[in-house]
Protein backbone atom coordinates (compact mmCIF):
# COMPACT_ATOMS: atom_id res chain seq x y z
CA UNK A 1 0.00 0.00 0.00
CA UNK A 2 1.77 3.32 -1.44
CA UNK A 3 0.47 6.21 0.75
CA UNK A 4 1.53 9.50 -0.37
CA UNK A 5 2.55 11.64 2.73
CA UNK A 6 1.29 14.91 2.77
CA UNK A 7 -2.62 15.36 2.84
CA UNK A 8 -3.71 11.54 3.51
CA UNK A 9 -7.11 11.47 4.85
CA UNK A 10 -7.54 15.38 4.26
CA UNK A 11 -10.84 16.81 2.92
CA UNK A 12 -10.76 20.03 0.76
CA UNK A 13 -12.19 21.58 3.57
CA UNK A 14 -9.42 20.80 5.93
CA UNK A 15 -6.99 21.80 3.22
CA UNK A 16 -8.48 25.11 2.81
CA UNK A 17 -7.98 25.52 6.42
CA UNK A 18 -4.63 24.95 7.27
CA UNK A 19 -4.00 27.93 9.69
CA UNK A 20 -6.05 25.88 11.73
CA UNK A 21 -2.67 24.98 13.99
CA UNK A 22 -1.37 24.10 17.85
CA UNK A 23 2.07 24.17 18.99
CA UNK A 24 4.00 20.78 19.01
CA UNK A 25 6.62 18.88 16.79
CA UNK A 26 6.99 17.27 13.34
CA UNK A 27 8.59 13.89 12.56
CA UNK A 28 7.24 10.67 14.58
CA UNK A 29 9.35 8.97 17.42
CA UNK A 30 10.42 6.56 19.85
CA UNK A 31 8.52 6.54 22.48
CA UNK A 32 11.44 5.64 24.94
CA UNK A 33 13.37 8.80 24.23
CA UNK A 34 13.27 12.32 25.35
CA UNK A 35 11.65 14.40 22.92
CA UNK A 36 13.01 17.32 23.14
CA UNK A 37 16.01 15.70 21.76
CA UNK A 38 14.41 14.84 18.46
CA UNK A 39 13.69 18.96 18.32
CA UNK A 40 16.22 20.82 15.16
CA UNK A 41 16.42 23.57 13.33
CA UNK A 42 17.61 24.80 10.24
CA UNK A 43 21.53 24.60 11.43
CA UNK A 44 20.93 20.69 11.20
CA UNK A 45 20.52 20.92 7.95
CA UNK A 46 20.48 24.44 6.18
CA UNK A 47 19.79 23.93 2.41
CA UNK A 48 16.43 22.32 3.22
CA UNK A 49 13.51 24.91 1.79
CA UNK A 50 10.03 24.82 2.80
CA UNK A 51 7.09 24.79 0.27
CA UNK A 52 3.88 25.42 2.29
CA UNK A 53 2.99 26.52 5.51
CA UNK A 54 2.24 23.18 6.51
CA UNK A 55 5.04 21.92 5.72
CA UNK A 56 6.95 20.08 2.84
CA UNK A 57 10.11 20.41 1.79
CA UNK A 58 12.98 20.21 -1.16
CA UNK A 59 16.82 20.34 -0.52
CA UNK A 60 18.75 23.03 -2.74
CA UNK A 61 21.12 21.22 -4.36
CA UNK A 62 22.64 24.12 -6.77
CA UNK A 63 21.90 27.91 -6.08
CA UNK A 64 19.06 27.81 -8.09
CA UNK A 65 17.79 24.13 -8.04
CA UNK A 66 15.78 22.53 -5.45
CA UNK A 67 15.45 18.40 -5.58
CA UNK A 68 12.48 17.18 -3.83
CA UNK A 69 9.42 14.74 -4.42
CA UNK A 70 7.14 15.10 -7.35
CA UNK A 71 4.09 14.63 -5.33
CA UNK A 72 4.61 17.73 -3.83
CA UNK A 73 4.49 20.36 -6.76
CA UNK A 74 1.06 20.64 -7.32
CA UNK A 75 0.88 24.18 -6.18
CA UNK A 76 4.78 25.05 -6.94
CA UNK A 77 3.71 27.12 -10.20
CA UNK A 78 5.40 30.38 -11.50
CA UNK A 79 5.57 33.01 -8.30
CA UNK A 80 4.70 30.61 -5.91
CA UNK A 81 6.81 31.75 -2.68
CA UNK A 82 8.72 29.27 -1.54
CA UNK A 83 11.88 29.28 1.61
CA UNK A 84 15.22 28.07 1.36
CA UNK A 85 16.73 28.28 4.78
CA UNK A 86 15.42 31.79 5.92
CA UNK A 87 15.22 33.62 2.62
CA UNK A 88 11.67 34.32 0.92
CA UNK A 89 12.18 33.56 -2.85
CA UNK A 90 9.66 32.18 -5.80
CA UNK A 91 9.18 29.57 -8.02
CA UNK A 92 10.09 29.94 -11.64
CA UNK A 93 9.55 26.64 -13.29
CA UNK A 94 9.14 22.56 -12.11
CA UNK A 95 10.32 19.69 -14.18
CA UNK A 96 9.33 16.05 -13.08
CA UNK A 97 10.84 12.60 -14.10
CA UNK A 98 9.20 11.95 -17.17
CA UNK A 99 7.75 8.40 -16.27
CA UNK A 100 6.22 8.96 -12.87
CA UNK A 101 2.51 8.52 -12.07
CA UNK A 102 1.14 9.77 -8.81
CA UNK A 103 1.68 7.03 -6.03
CA UNK A 104 4.70 5.26 -7.88
CA UNK A 105 8.45 4.96 -8.42
CA UNK A 106 10.50 7.76 -9.11
CA UNK A 107 8.75 10.33 -7.59
CA UNK A 108 11.33 13.10 -8.22
CA UNK A 109 11.54 16.78 -9.61
CA UNK A 110 13.34 19.88 -10.06
CA UNK A 111 12.58 22.90 -9.19
CA UNK A 112 13.98 26.45 -10.30
CA UNK A 113 14.28 29.24 -8.58
CA UNK A 114 13.57 32.61 -9.19
CA UNK A 115 17.38 34.10 -8.52
CA UNK A 116 20.17 32.13 -6.95
CA UNK A 117 20.38 31.57 -3.37
CA UNK A 118 23.81 32.75 -1.79
CA UNK A 119 23.24 33.10 1.80
CA UNK A 120 23.02 28.69 2.22
CA UNK A 121 25.27 26.50 1.02
CA UNK A 122 24.07 23.60 -1.24
CA UNK A 123 23.90 19.91 -0.64
CA UNK A 124 25.95 17.62 -2.84
CA UNK A 125 24.05 14.65 -4.32
CA UNK A 126 25.21 11.44 -2.79
CA UNK A 127 26.78 9.67 -6.25
CA UNK A 128 27.93 6.05 -4.16
CA UNK A 129 25.16 2.99 -4.63
CA UNK A 130 26.61 1.77 -1.40
CA UNK A 131 23.32 2.84 0.70
CA UNK A 132 22.56 -0.16 2.27
CA UNK A 133 23.17 -0.38 5.87
CA UNK A 134 24.25 3.85 5.86
CA UNK A 135 22.86 5.95 8.82
CA UNK A 136 20.80 9.05 7.49
CA UNK A 137 19.22 11.63 8.98
CA UNK A 138 15.74 12.69 8.23
CA UNK A 139 14.22 16.44 8.84
CA UNK A 140 10.67 17.98 8.25
CA UNK A 141 8.15 20.01 9.72
CA UNK A 142 5.43 16.96 9.56
CA UNK A 143 3.01 15.53 11.32
CA UNK A 144 4.37 13.75 14.94
CA UNK A 145 3.42 11.28 17.20
CA UNK A 146 5.56 7.97 18.55
CA UNK A 147 5.96 4.64 17.07
CA UNK A 148 3.97 2.97 20.13
CA UNK A 149 0.68 5.34 18.75
CA UNK A 150 1.49 6.27 15.30
CA UNK A 151 1.31 9.72 14.05
CA UNK A 152 -1.04 11.56 16.47
CA UNK A 153 -0.50 15.37 15.55
CA UNK A 154 -1.40 16.53 11.68
CA UNK A 155 1.43 18.41 9.96
CA UNK A 156 -1.21 21.12 10.38
CA UNK A 157 -1.12 21.03 14.16
CA UNK A 158 2.75 21.35 14.20
CA UNK A 159 2.82 24.66 13.16
CA UNK A 160 5.91 24.19 11.35
CA UNK A 161 8.36 23.11 14.17
CA UNK A 162 11.57 21.37 13.07
CA UNK A 163 12.55 17.82 14.10
CA UNK A 164 14.90 15.48 13.18
CA UNK A 165 15.14 11.63 13.00
CA UNK A 166 17.72 8.56 12.56
CA UNK A 167 17.01 5.71 10.58
CA UNK A 168 18.79 2.79 8.38
CA UNK A 169 18.63 1.80 4.66
CA UNK A 170 17.84 -1.83 4.91
CA UNK A 171 17.51 -2.10 1.53
CA UNK A 172 17.40 -0.05 -2.14
CA UNK A 173 15.98 -0.75 -5.82
CA UNK A 174 16.44 1.12 -8.72
CA UNK A 175 14.09 4.13 -7.89
CA UNK A 176 14.26 3.71 -4.31
CA UNK A 177 15.79 3.13 -0.72
CA UNK A 178 13.86 1.39 2.15
CA UNK A 179 13.76 2.27 5.58
CA UNK A 180 12.09 0.56 8.43
CA UNK A 181 10.50 2.09 11.41
CA UNK A 182 12.35 -0.55 14.76
CA UNK A 183 12.19 -0.14 18.24
CA UNK A 184 14.12 -1.01 21.68
CA UNK A 185 17.59 -2.62 21.19
CA UNK A 186 16.92 -2.67 17.02
CA UNK A 187 16.77 0.95 16.46
CA UNK A 188 19.02 4.00 16.57
CA UNK A 189 19.20 6.27 19.26
CA UNK A 190 16.99 8.91 18.23
CA UNK A 191 15.55 6.21 15.43
CA UNK A 192 12.22 8.02 14.12
CA UNK A 193 10.21 8.21 10.51
CA UNK A 194 8.72 11.10 8.86
CA UNK A 195 4.56 11.93 9.25
CA UNK A 196 2.36 13.60 6.58
CA UNK A 197 3.99 16.58 5.10
CA UNK A 198 7.61 15.30 5.77
CA UNK A 199 7.20 14.78 2.18
CA UNK A 200 9.85 15.73 -0.35
CA UNK A 201 12.13 16.15 2.57
CA UNK A 202 15.71 14.61 2.87
CA UNK A 203 17.48 11.88 3.50
CA UNK A 204 21.19 12.79 4.52
CA UNK A 205 24.62 12.28 5.63
CA UNK A 206 26.90 14.65 7.03
CA UNK A 207 30.68 14.63 6.38
CA UNK A 208 32.66 17.66 8.19
CA UNK A 209 30.51 20.59 6.79
CA UNK A 210 29.03 19.35 3.82
CA UNK A 211 25.91 17.65 3.60
CA UNK A 212 24.81 14.71 1.08
CA UNK A 213 21.62 14.13 0.11
CA UNK A 214 20.79 10.54 -0.27
CA UNK A 215 17.20 10.36 -0.71
CA UNK A 216 13.90 12.05 -1.30
CA UNK A 217 10.92 11.36 1.29
CA UNK A 218 7.85 10.02 -0.90
CA UNK A 219 5.65 7.09 0.35
CA UNK A 220 4.96 4.40 2.92
CA UNK A 221 5.16 1.38 2.12
CA UNK A 222 2.85 -1.07 4.45
CA UNK A 223 -0.20 -3.12 4.58
CA UNK A 224 -1.70 -2.52 7.65
CA UNK A 225 -0.08 0.03 9.27
CA UNK A 226 -0.57 3.86 10.29
CA UNK A 227 1.70 6.45 9.58
CA UNK A 228 4.72 5.98 11.94
CA UNK A 229 3.84 3.04 13.83
CA UNK A 230 6.55 0.65 14.88
CA UNK A 231 7.33 -1.32 12.01
CA UNK A 232 6.22 0.68 8.89
CA UNK A 233 8.11 1.05 6.03
CA UNK A 234 8.96 4.25 4.12
CA UNK A 235 10.53 4.52 0.97
CA UNK A 236 12.63 7.63 -0.07
CA UNK A 237 13.48 8.16 -4.13
CA UNK A 238 16.91 7.32 -4.60
CA UNK A 239 19.39 9.74 -5.70
CA UNK A 240 22.35 8.04 -6.62
CA UNK A 241 20.40 6.30 -9.73
CA UNK A 242 18.84 9.57 -10.53
CA UNK A 243 21.91 11.72 -10.74
CA UNK A 244 21.63 11.63 -14.81
CA UNK A 245 18.63 12.66 -15.86
CA UNK A 246 19.39 15.74 -12.57
CA UNK A 247 22.83 16.94 -13.80
CA UNK A 248 20.96 16.85 -17.44
CA UNK A 249 17.71 18.84 -16.70
CA UNK A 250 19.96 21.49 -14.81
CA UNK A 251 22.51 21.29 -17.52
CA UNK A 252 19.84 21.56 -20.49
CA UNK A 253 17.82 24.77 -21.76
CA UNK A 254 14.22 25.08 -21.81
CA UNK A 255 13.33 23.73 -24.53
CA UNK A 256 15.51 20.54 -24.28
CA UNK A 257 14.22 20.31 -20.54
CA UNK A 258 10.34 20.21 -21.75
CA UNK A 259 11.40 17.19 -23.74
CA UNK A 260 12.74 14.77 -21.12
CA UNK A 261 10.40 15.73 -17.76
CA UNK A 262 6.61 16.17 -17.28
CA UNK A 263 5.36 19.36 -16.80
CA UNK A 264 2.50 18.17 -14.68
CA UNK A 265 1.04 19.52 -11.96
CA UNK A 266 -0.47 15.43 -10.45
CA UNK A 267 -2.86 17.12 -8.57
CA UNK A 268 -4.30 14.79 -5.69
CA UNK A 269 -7.57 13.52 -5.51
CA UNK A 270 -9.99 16.08 -4.48
CA UNK A 271 -8.39 18.82 -6.26
CA UNK A 272 -9.12 20.24 -9.31
CA UNK A 273 -8.22 22.88 -11.60
CA UNK A 274 -11.80 24.62 -9.94
CA UNK A 275 -10.47 24.67 -6.36
CA UNK A 276 -6.31 24.44 -6.88
CA UNK A 277 -6.08 28.04 -6.39
CA UNK A 278 -7.89 28.69 -3.44
CA UNK A 279 -5.80 25.67 -2.49
CA UNK A 280 -2.54 27.29 -2.88
CA UNK A 281 -3.06 30.45 -1.74
CA UNK A 282 -4.43 28.75 1.55
CA UNK A 283 -1.46 27.22 2.02
CA UNK A 284 0.68 29.64 0.30
CA UNK A 285 3.90 30.62 3.13
CA UNK A 286 4.27 34.61 3.42
CA UNK A 287 6.98 36.57 4.34
CA UNK A 288 6.08 36.46 7.86
CA UNK A 289 5.73 32.48 8.29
Amino acid sequence: MNNLKIFQGATIGSLIAFSICNGASGIVVRHDKPAENYLADLNDFPPLATFYNIGVHGTLIEPEWLLTATHTVFCLNTGQPIKVGNELVEVESTYSYPSYELGGENDLSLVKLSKPIISVQPAQLYRSKDEVNKSVWFIGSGGTGTGSTGQTISNVENNGVLRKAQNQVVSVTESDLRFVFESGINGLELEGVSGNGDSGGPAFIKDGDDYFLMGISSRADSEGKDVGEYGVEELYTRVSTHIEWIEQVISSNESERTKISSLDSFLHPGMTDENIAEICQSISIKSED
